[in-house]
């Protein structure tokens, strides 16, 4: 069994068409010297990274794809994990060596940027909100222990990049999408250029009715980007984008008794209490960049304001009836300040030292309802709690590489984090005062080495260590209703070993081997979902051990092979659960919901313009429950989906149609887990064969 990983490219500079318009059939493994990656925290060569660190290209992200999940843009990266729950109310789980594979809802655990701004909050929570993949030119992935660089997260960091290819000097294309399930994505994309200014606006609005009860959904981007050139070395960008989901159901989880009986159903709580979810979002950035050959710095500033309506299936306090739940409502306001610098030093071992700082800030206004069929239906509906929850990070880092003999770099790094949350009662009817803060801090560190011997084998290792705090929602979820924050819930500490190689074979054949463990103290273990609220507790410790290949083979000019390995073996090495006077011993339990094996293949046939592609992934069992009860089979014959496409000119006019046919083996299976589900309510169904087929067309307007 094998997963599939692309080799890195070099990113192209702003104008160049996108590879799914270019000619990309030709393409060859490529060598990682000369190969930029800003992943890293300062912009360097990818072979001198002591991490794994793998690249997604808009072929890649585009090409006969329909642009709607993580999976379609990750699942080629060994060590990420994506588990598509088919539910726009939770989006997908993605996890990298384990890392965020414990959220039931978002991301955690791992750092995401856009264009350089963050897109994770000071507590370690992420969202996906401001970006289409229909609107990317490139991702970059580092798995492993970053928090040296980044600070709060464990599993390491995604970056992506707006595609700001443009003519000269205007060009408009359109982008259709039509497939099972009532599925229908639009896109419209300007872009363009004039002198020094390069600039590009999407538009995008995806519907679905789903293909389970009360799963139908709604979501709307406008995303735009310009980039300035003050000077050869100067270049100011600007970031700015508005995302409405005026709806997205929720269908909530199974039991493996209803998946068996009926995997298009939904939980009868989720429909009766109408779970659901609403948000818009608006977001700007900032970034000037200052580039000259010794020195390098750039600034950003941003911000974002959220707005979450949020019903949940969860029983409120009593009296409640059968269709009375919860509705979380969220205010979210967002700032942030990014300072790097990086100073290469003209003398002996050619040092490079980079030094930065963030600073974030993130206050929610938080509400709980009590609602019946998803509505507030006064008098009988009350307020259950309200409070202001802030978060204010600062961490300052620096990291020093060096090379003291030809081909050898040393790369070592430390960072200190310190975090403070404070929450504000709002709500003091209930005769208590819950506000109160608590203050969190953590140094990281991190040491590598890479030995470039030759084109043919690159090997390096590092040792790093990482820490992630509970975020704002899991602190607030405290199992004893109270408000405020949970004073028992605390962050967990990483220790990470890693050793690897990579390398190419003459110019058909790219590969890359790592080896990793990872060792978490206090480890932040969700113990119980119960419809749509997950509770959280610092459960003792685990250890994570696994083996990642990944290898691109292109045996001749139209055919090109990925495939790739993933071994997982994930552990508590010590974990008890006490009930009362019981105590569980759950030492040596497996992880729940992270497959021991993922596997995934595929091949790209390509030649004048037409393309077909074939990928298939496999996955084994998983536990749905720490206690390893429950389980949750794998995925049998595998995910296979096909694509093909073609790609060409027409009177002048750029034209790419595409179709798809995903799951084409009819394979039946649960493509995400809820961990610890009440009552055992874990299983969230993958639909079965399905198809979509659509056609995207560009035309230079102005010349």
């Amino acid at each position: 069994m094998t997963l599939a990983i692309a080799p890195l490219r070099a990113q192209d500079p702003p104008g160049t068409p996108p590879d799914s318009m270019a000619a990309a059939d030709t393409s060859r493994v490529q060598r990682l010297h000369g190969v930029k990656v800003e992943v890293t925290r300062a912009e360097s060569d990818a072979a001198r990274a002591p991490w794994a660190v793998g690249a997604q290209d808009a072929r890649d992200l585009r090409r006969g794809q329909a642009t709607l999940s993580l999976d379609e843009a990750l699942a080629n990266i060994p060590g990420v994990v994506i588990a598509n729950r088919y539910n726009y109310a939770t989006d997908s789980r993605l996890s990298i060596r384990g890392a965020g594979s414990r959220a039931n809802f978002g991301l955690r655990g791992v750092k995401v940027l856009l264009d350089g701004v963050p897109q994770s909050l000071p507590d370690g929570q992420s969202q996906l909100t401001n970006v289409d993949l229909a609107a990317l030119a490139r991702v970059e992935v580092l798995r492993g222990s970053a928090s040296s660089l980044y600070g709060n997260g464990s599993g390491g960091v995604i970056a992506f990049t707006t595609d700001l290819s443009a003519p000269d000097r205007l060009g408009l294309s359109a982008r259709v999408t039509s497939g099972s399930f009532g599925l229908r994505k639009t896109q419209l994309r300007a872009s363009g250029r004039t002198g020094r200014t390069v600039g590009a606006v999407s538009a995008s609005r995806t519907t679905w009715d789903g293909f389970r009860q009360n799963s139908s959904a709604d979501t709307r981007q406008l995303l735009a980007a310009v980039d300035h050139a003050f000077s050869d070395r100067t270049t100011l960008s600007l970031r700015g984008g508005t995302a409405e989901t005026p709806h997205a159901l929720n269908p909530g989880a199974l039991t493996l008794a209803e998946y068996a009986l009926n995997p298009d159903s939904a939980a009868a709580n989720n429909i009766r209490r109408a779970a659901s979810r609403a948000i818009s979002q608006r977001y700007a950035s900032v970034r000037v960049r200052h580039a000259t050959t010794l020195v390098d710095w750039s600034a950003t500033v941003y911000g974002q304001r959220r707005f979450v309506d949020n019903p949940l299936a969860v029983s409120p306090p009593a009296p409640a009836g059968p269709t009375n739940g919860t509705l979380n409502l969220i205010d979210r306001r967002v700032l942030g300040l990014r300072l790097d610098a990086t100073r290469r030093l003209a003398m002996a071992w050619q040092p490079r030292i980079t030094a930065g700082l963030d600073v974030q800030r993130s206050h929610d206004g938080r509400r709980n309802i009590r609602i019946t069929a998803g509505r507030v239906q006064a008098p009988s509906d009350t307020l259950l709690s309200d409070q202001a929850e802030t978060v204010t990070s600062a961490g300052p880092f620096a990291q020093v590489a060096v090379d003291p003999i030809a081909g050898v770099t040393l790369d070592a790094g430390a960072r200190v984090d310190r975090l403070t949350f404070r929450v504000v009662d709002r709500f003091l009817q209930d005769g208590a005062d819950n506000s109160g803060e608590r203050v969190m801090t953590a140094s990281s560190g991190h040491l590598g080495v890479v030995w470039r011997a030759a084109p043919e084998v690159a090997p390096y290792a590092n040792l790093s260590t990482a820490f992630e705090t509970p975020t704002t929602t899991e602190l607030a979820n405290s199992p004893s209703g109270a408000g405020g924050f949970n004073p028992d819930l605390g962050p967990q500490r990483i220790r990470t070993l890693e050793v690897g190689a990579r390398g190419r074979w003459r110019s058909w054949l790219g590969y890359e081997v790592a080896f990793f463990r990872a060792d978490a103290s206090d480890a932040l273990v969700q113990f119980l979902e119960t419809s749509g609220r997950a509770y959280f507790r610092n459960a003792g410790e685990t250890r994570s051990e696994g083996v990642e290949l990944g290898a691109t083979m292109v045996p001749a000019q139209w055919l090109e092979l990925r495939a790739a390995y993933t071994f997982a073996n994930y552990r508590f090495t010590r974990y008890r659960v006490t009930s009362g006077a019981t105590v569980d011993t759950l030492d040596g339990n497996r992880l729940a919901g992270v497959p021991r094996i993922v596997g995934r293949y595929g091949a790209r046939l390509s030649l004048r313009g037409f393309a077909i592609d074939a990928d298939q992934t496999l996955q084994a069992a998983v536990w749905g429950d720490d206690r390893n009860t429950v389980a949750v089979p794998g995925w049998g014959r595998g995910q296979l989906n096909v694509r093909a496409s073609w790609s060409g000119t027409i009177a002048g006019w750029g034209v790419e149609p595409f179709a798809s046919v995903q799951n084409a083996l009819d394979q039946r299976y649960v493509g995400a887990v809820t961990l610890n589900g009440f009552g055992g309510r874990v299983a969230e169904p993958a639909p079965r064969r399905n198809w979509y087929a659509g056609l995207e067309l560009r035309v230079p307007v102005l010349r």
